[in-house]
């Protein structure tokens, strides 16, 4: 079954069971991957929804850390249960040794000297684990490694 008609079937449960945090955040997502459709003008594959489905899911990170410092707790916990549910769908991450092997690996197969060379690491990681890694911590690792 693909990513698309799990996450329908899933939608179609919520609104039966009148499930309304977990409708919401599906509603959300299906939205996204309608405008994702109208984005690349044709059928959606599993990695055009991973790829929206990565957006909705930093996008509810970042409006958590937004409304914590706001002092909105009562709108970043709603954010936070539609990010539970979001990050259901997603890839599971690869942990940190995992992620420092093929990081290594990565360098040592494109021959990586520099800092200079970062942005082919980093690419040549997130195509082949798509979905499965944080930027943010891949960047830190990749420039921690390349300037040592």
């Amino acid at each position: 079954m693909t990513m698309l008609a799990t996450i329908e079937r899933d939608y179609i449960a919520a609104y039966k069971a009148k499930e309304q945090v977990r409708l919401d955040a599906l509603r959300l997502l299906k939205s996204a991957l309608k405008v994702k459709e109208k984005e690349v003008l044709r059928p959606l594959t599993d990695d055009d929804v991973l790829t929206a489905l990565a957006r909705e899911v930093k996008q509810r990170q970042d409006s958590i850390e937004q409304f914590t410092a706001g002092g909105r707790a009562d709108l970043a916990a709603k954010e936070a249960c539609e990010l539970e549910i979001l990050q259901a769908y997603m890839p599971t991450q690869l942990d940190a040794e995992a992620l420092a092997d093929v990081v290594a690996l990565t360098i040592a197969a494109l021959g990586a000297s520099s800092v200079k060379d970062m942005g082919r690491v980093m690419q040549a990681i997130l195509a082949q684990h798509k979905g499965r890694v944080d930027g943010k911590i891949l960047s830190d690792m990749v420039r921690s490694r390349l300037s040592a």
